[in-house]
């Protein structure tokens, strides 16, 4: 066990120095959450005042931080399966696979770099959050329960952008399908307006859909008296479901190594 932490953290180095490599690409993956942190923040601030909002705070822009940081966390990671296919069509992943490094480690350090990079970017936009106003009445607490279940997130849709990367093998599909999903699953979460302005039947869609998983620990761990146990039970279903997504993200890599 301890050889294949050493050999997912050795890989997840590897990706990390590309990474580091491209530091104009931190600053493009924020363009998308600027937008929706500045505009969004500007065009709906006094939705706060609407009947019913129950968003827990008198602040739009409170309200908006947790739901751009978990939005970004969803759509950076969404595309990591494009990356898996490069290291496909390079010959990058087959030239590895006939190395003594522990093949799972060869997918999960695409998962782990992708996480820390979430973290690295949930952090900026928490500091936008600040220059825009946000009051993270949570504290330092509050907002390292943001961070990492923003990343746990992020660990879902990198695995299962995976899985899909090896199973599609085109980018066409991925790029398809990604934003295909994308809108939907923004829209019915409670990332950019809670629950109380929502039509029925949206509400009990985001009951199910880990997104909105995110948000209620995220948002309830960031408040003043936080729930504790909402906390913990969104936060446990993440986890459960990365576990999954990870799992399965294994099965079609064993798949793909079957068909090389």
């Amino acid at each position: 066990m301890s050889e294949a932490f050493a050999h997912t953290w050795f890989m997840t180095q590897r990706q990390l120095r590309a990474f580091l490599r491209q530091p104009a690409y931190l600053v493009i993956t924020l363009v998308q959450p600027i937008i929706w942190l500045f505009l969004f923040g500007a065009l709906f601030h006094k939705v706060v005042d609407l009947p019913g909002f129950g968003g827990g705070t008198d602040s739009y822009i409170d309200y908006l931080v947790p739901g751009v940081i978990v939005m970004n966390a969803v759509s950076a990671n969404m595309w990591a399966g494009m990356g898996m296919l490069e290291e496909i069509e390079r010959g990058t992943l087959n030239g590895l696979l006939v190395t003594p490094v522990r093949r799972m480690a060869l997918l999960n350090a695409n998962i782990v770099s992708q996480a820390l990079s979430t973290a690295i970017q949930s952090l900026a936009i928490i500091g936008l959050g600040a220059l825009a106003g946000a009051d993270y009445a949570g504290g330092v607490t509050g907002l390292l329960v943001l961070v990492l279940v923003s990343s746990v997130l992020g660990c879902v849709f990198g695995a299962l952008s995976n899985a899909l990367g090896m199973v599609a093998g085109e980018r066409e599909t991925i790029i398809g399908i990604n934003t295909f999903l994308l809108l939907p699953a923004t829209f019915l979460s409670t990332a950019f307006m809670p629950s109380g302005l929502m039509p029925h039947w949206m509400t009990v869609v985001a009951r199910f859909n880990p997104i909105n998983w995110a948000l209620a620990a995220s948002r309830s761990a960031m408040t003043a008296s936080p729930d504790w146990g909402s906390v913990l039970s969104h936060s446990a279903a993440l986890v459960g479901l990365a576990a999954f997504a990870v799992w399965l993200s294994l099965r079609m890599f064993g798949v793909y190594r079957k068909s090389v």
